[in-house]
């Protein structure tokens, strides 16, 4: 091994680390190898660029802003609460619904299906009393299978795709992968309704939770005139006696006071709702000046109004958030809302609101005006904002979500029929959705996932770092080693098992870059086809069912559903031996 091999090895295995214990956002962590790669002099300015000019990258960008028009119109939602309706038995609505999103997310990006679909499922299965958690890791788990059926299924596939036709070699075309994806995607599908059913809990979502536990964490404080912060600023109150508390909102007569600033003087009479450990409340009832109020006399809907209303929002695995506590990242302060409590792994951390250090996962029950929706609904800090209201029925343009949704169908038959490129399609697609002002330029912005296409870009130099270096052959070797007394369907499982193992720890899109460059060398050296050793990473790096953190639609359905972290063990682990089984045994058929 060469110096610059073990440099870059080292390097490599440090990023993973970074990236498993989620010490910054995963696209930081990816560009700041890259930077380090390139001023190591281990790959040049046009291999560190190359990413951010790719096609595959760009074609992703594309299809963000092409998915987003047609998911701003409504039709999937309205269609998901058409195909729901009413129902009495929970396994044919599930099977109802599993049914459409599968194949819906085979030309959709698939987290933002998950995104909009939760709260929507969510509440269906309240009002019709079924356990939310019997549905939502399904939902998440046949949008993987889904996404795998197609190019455009996941940005994983175009990933993939944008690396082959790097190495100047012939990509996907847009149905190679669907002879192993819609055979996994039939299985799973089969797999969620029946035995994965079972297997599911039957549990409250972290609202429901949340509720019940509503007296151990809700306070009401009534101000007297005794009070020795009377006419003096809540932040001298805050800092002084009202220690260990999060105050949600100052009562002032008929005046509902949010959110509570540090300047925000104290008055007699005043009703101050806060929350905290039961502890912290009983010191504060000893309090000079203090009436306090706990139990039923406060109460989460009785600090509902008409501007303020409860949400429930997940923190997301790019969140500037994640590491922080909420006090230091002036949560009040930069999103105008009220953490009332969060919940991880389904139980609520009985500690002081304001010093829990929040990780990815985290479901957070807040309170907070309209605007906190509307500003939120795309950002990087959250994967599900959602009202806790009751859902109204979605405005919609018909005429404009089918016309945007027939765009897509015909370029994807354009490409089908190997007119143009999908980079192509995507232009062209984007061009008219914008010029017949289907989606506004200030909405583009939104619909982007600039943490993923920032990702991916630094990807690809990472990738190149590995071959330049000579570690993606060193690595190559081993593996073939290790393969070799079972042939080429040992090397098809090794490769697969190797992708699996580093979606579940990592992430998807990192996973797939960084075996690329090992299995196309493998193919290489033994003299096969690369096809179908790179359609064995695409199929692994997507298939993530054992951990909540290894996909982004796993963290979504996260705390909403209520699940525990061994859910996704005892569900998706069957799911995944019975993909992988499918996969190899298909893979090792059709290319060798």
């Amino acid at each position: 091994m060469t110096f610059e091999m073990i440099f870059v090895a080292v390097m490599i295995i440090v990023m993973l680390l970074l990236l498993l214990f989620e010490v910054a956002r995963a696209d930081f962590v990816v560009f700041a190898f890259l930077a380090v790669f390139l001023l190591s002099g281990v790959i040049t300015a046009d291999q560190a660029l190359a990413g951010f000019s790719n096609e595959g990258m760009l074609t992703v960008l594309l299809l963000f802003i092409v998915g987003g028009a047609i998911q701003k119109h409504g039709i999937i939602e309205n269609f998901i609460y058409r195909v729901l309706g009413k129902s009495k038995s929970p396994r044919n609505a599930m099977a109802k619904l599993l049914a459409p999103v599968g194949i819906a997310s085979g030309f959709f990006n698939n987290t933002p299906i998950v995104v909009t679909l939760t709260p929507i499922v969510k509440n269906w299965a309240k009002r019709n009393n079924f356990a939310p958690s019997k549905f939502l890791i399904p939902l998440s788990y046949i949008t993987i299978l889904g996404g795998t059926m197609t190019l455009v299924g996941t940005s994983t596939n175009l990933i993939v795709h944008g690396l082959l036709i790097g190495q100047g070699l012939e990509g996907f075309s847009f149905f190679t992968l669907s002879v192993v994806g819609v055979p996994i995607a039939i299985a799973g599908f089969i797999y969620l309704v029946t035995i994965g059913y079972k297997l599911l809990p039957s549990t409250l979502g972290a609202e429901e939770v949340i509720r019940d536990e509503a007296k151990e964490f809700l306070a009401e404080a009534t101000v007297g005139n005794n009070f020795a912060f009377v006419d003096r600023k809540i932040i001298d109150a805050a800092s002084n006696v009202l220690k260990g508390i999060y105050i949600i909102e100052i009562i002032r007569g008929k005046e509902h006071i949010f959110p509570v600033e540090a300047t925000t003087v104290v008055k007699e009479g005043d009703h101050i709702v806060f929350s905290g450990t039961l502890n912290t409340i009983a010191e504060i009832e000893k309090l000079k000046g203090i009436s306090l109020k706990t139990g039923t006399d406060v109460s989460l809907e009785s600090i509902n109004s008409d501007n303020n209303h409860l949400v429930e929002a997940v923190i997301s695995h790019n969140s500037g958030l994640v590491g922080r506590t909420i006090k230091s990242a002036a949560f009040r302060t930069q999103y105008n809302a009220g953490v009332i409590a969060v919940h991880r792994n389904n139980e609520r951390i009985k500690s002081r609101v304001g010093e829990i250090i929040l990780r990815a996962g985290d479901t957070l029950l807040l309170l907070a005006d309209d605007h906190f929706l509307k500003n939120n609904q795309h950002s990087y800090d959250f994967y599900v904002v959602s009202s806790l209201r009751p859902p109204e029925k979605l405005e919609q343009n018909n005429v404009k979500g089918w016309i945007a949704l027939s765009l897509l169908l015909i370029m994807i038959l354009s490409v089908t029929l190997g007119l143009i490129s999908m980079f192509q399609a995507m232009l062209i697609a984007v061009i008219f959705l914008v010029v017949c002002r289907f989606v506004r330029g200030d909405e583009i912005v939104d619909y982007i996932q600039f943490d993923v296409i920032l990702l991916i870009a630094s990807a690809f130099g990472v990738g190149a770092a590995m071959t330049s270096s000579g570690l993606a052959t060193f690595v190559a070797e081993n593996l073939m080693t290790l393969a070799q007394p079972f042939g080429v369907i040992g090397v098809i499982f090794i490769i697969y098992l190797v992708t699996n193992i580093f979606t579940e720890l990592i992430t998807n899109s990192a996973a797939a870059v960084l075996m690329f460059p090992i299995a196309y060398e493998i193919a290489t050296q033994m003299d096969i086809t690369y096809m179908g050793l790179i359609v064995t990473i695409a199929i692994a790096a997507s298939s993530s069912f054992i951990t909540p953190i290894g996909y982004q639609t796993n963290l979504i359905v996260y705390g909403p559903g209520g699940y525990k972290f061994t859910d996704y063990i005892k569900v998706g682990l069957p799911l995944s031996i019975m993909t992988l089984c499918i996969a190899v045994t298909i893979i090792y058929n059709v290319w060798y």
